[in-house]
């Protein structure tokens, strides 16, 4: 769904109270697509004739500015691609070294929470009426599913991951306060509808903390097959249909069938139903999805149902589609993120872009489309297309190809997971720094707070690599990425 809806919406305000928790000393829903959307979704669906489960929190203020979704973290930072923002740990402290001022910020960040795709919004109707209809027993921690009743839309912004955009401004803001009091962010959004409200809603984050009225939205790219845009991939043809199309998914089923049984098994006896493996993971989908239709983002009942083990479990299905479908696990993975990087180096040295890839060379060669003087950019785009920019970056470069079989976490991984990387509201920043005694700037990376060590081009302990050296260590997307190998 790519059209606005119409609805009755209460501002965001940025005055929750945060708790003052060890970070911040450090470091200083909508109902989808209305009633007549959810008639039909009904009219579409077909109806047929314990472990050590986890004590959810209930907290009114889950979501905040400075940690992002604290509640509950064994459970709800392991929901992969759909884990609402948080902070991650970072080795490295995230604020700027000491003698150091930020001259300039870029962030390229995913969209708000959402509900289902209207593809995925459609299966899980039908998958909790085929438990209704199929159902013969509703233990406690399964009670509430006798009665539930399916109210997701499809494809849009929740409440909940507008405030998530909100906060994700209030949050660039209060990192990089200096350098936006003095200069007005440039703004592109792919063309999605919820990429265009993610956008709106961060620049009303940002227009909060600065108390003055939103600014709009610079440029807006449609997305498709038709256009060139480097914030949503769709024209290179042997990545969407060719032979390494589907390794993702081929990653997640060879795990799927090691770590759904014993969790199907334990379901079906239960509840006295025949799930499918695939139903299985659709009911831990409904967890995050669920939490998201919250206005607050109230943890929902489908959480209790699973442990911490199996939610780890499921982090690492969902790190398994990422990596190999749209990371570096795919050849073609990092390709798609090619023109992005191409048009970030142009920002980075105020040189015009150099790319014969998916950039749109009629926008990026117009100075009111694609400016190169401006201090503060502000890029926004979905989960897919981000981990191809991260891939091309080369920050997982150290991450070797990723087990099917056992679960990897963090630190074998060299920091990647799709709830580090790719979570909804998620930020990669680029900052450059002019520190005292040093004559060249230097450029430090941070995904969701976590600042990348940058091996690949000298980084030093606080993260920091010479101008000079982060553009040269960029010659996988500087040659063309491959780009060539999309037309074979």
């Amino acid at each position: 769904m790519r059209g606005p809806r119409s609805q009755d919406y209460a501002p965001l305000p940025l005055s929750e109270k945060e708790p003052l928790s060890h970070r911040s000393r450090r470091d200083q829903r909508s109902k989808g697509l209305g009633i007549w959307v959810l008639r039909a979704l009904g009219a579409c669906v077909v109806l047929y004739g314990a472990s050590n489960l986890l004590n959810v929190s209930t907290n009114k203020s889950c979501d905040s500015v400075n940690e992002g979704y604290r509640c509950s973290p064994k459970t709800s930072h392991f929901w992969g691609q759909y884990s609402l923002w948080y902070s991650v740990p970072s080795d490295i402290n995230v604020a700027p070294p000491k003698g150091c001022e930020v001259t300039f910020a870029n962030v390229l960040s995913r969209h708000g929470g959402r509900d289902p795709t209207l593809g995925k919004t459609l299966a899980y109707h039908i998958l909790i009426a085929d438990i209704q209809n199929t159902s013969t027993s509703y233990p406690k921690e399964f009670r509430f599913l006798k009665d539930y009743d399916y109210t997701l839309g499809a494809d849009e912004l929740t409440d909940a991951g507008r405030q998530e955009m909100v906060n994700s401004g209030a949050h660039f803001y209060r990192r990089y306060q200096k350098l936006i009091d003095d200069n007005v962010p440039f703004v592109r959004a792919g063309g999605q509808h919820r990429v265009v409200e993610s956008a709106e809603k961060w620049l009303a984050g940002v227009a909060q903390s600065l108390k003055e009225e939103p600014r709009k939205i610079d440029v807006v790219i449609p997305e498709g097959p038709n256009w060139n845009n480097t914030l949503s991939h769709d024209i290179c043809p042997a990545f969407e249909g060719g032979p390494h199309h589907g390794l993702g998914d081929r990653a997640q089923h060879v795990w799927a069938d090691k770590f759904v049984p014993p969790i199907q098994q334990r379901i079906n006896s239960a509840l006295g139903t025949n799930l499918s493996a695939t139903s299985i993971v659709y009911l831990m989908d409904m967890c995050p999805f669920d939490t998201l239709a919250h206005p607050s983002a109230k943890m929902s009942d489908f959480c209790r149902i699973f442990t911490e083990k199996e939610w780890r479990e499921y982090d690492y299905f969902q790190t398994l589609g990422k990596f190999y479908g749209y990371g570096v696990g795919n050849p073609l993975g990092p390709t798609q993120g090619v023109g992005y990087v191409n048009e970030l180096l142009a920002r980075l040295t105020n040189k015009p872009v150099d790319d014969n890839t998916n950039t749109n060379r009629t926008l990026d060669s117009d100075p009111k489309t694609f400016p190169l003087d401006r201090k503060v950019y502000a890029d926004f785009s979905h989960d897919n297309d981000i981990s191809g920019v991260l891939a091309a970056l080369g920050l997982y470069n150290r991450t070797k190809p990723l087990s099917n079989t056992t679960i990897e976490d963090t630190k074998k991984t060299h920091g990647y997971s799709a709830a580090w990387s790719v979570p909804f509201a998620a930020r990669l920043y680029v900052e450059k720094l002019q520190c005292k005694h040093e004559k060249e700037e230097s450029v430090r990376v941070i995904v969701n707070d976590r600042v990348h060590p940058l091996d690949f081009c000298g980084g030093d302990k606080h993260g920091r690599c010479t101008l000079s050296k982060f553009v040269d260590s960029q010659s996988f997307a500087r040659s063309g990425g491959l780009w060539d190998q999309c037309y074979e």
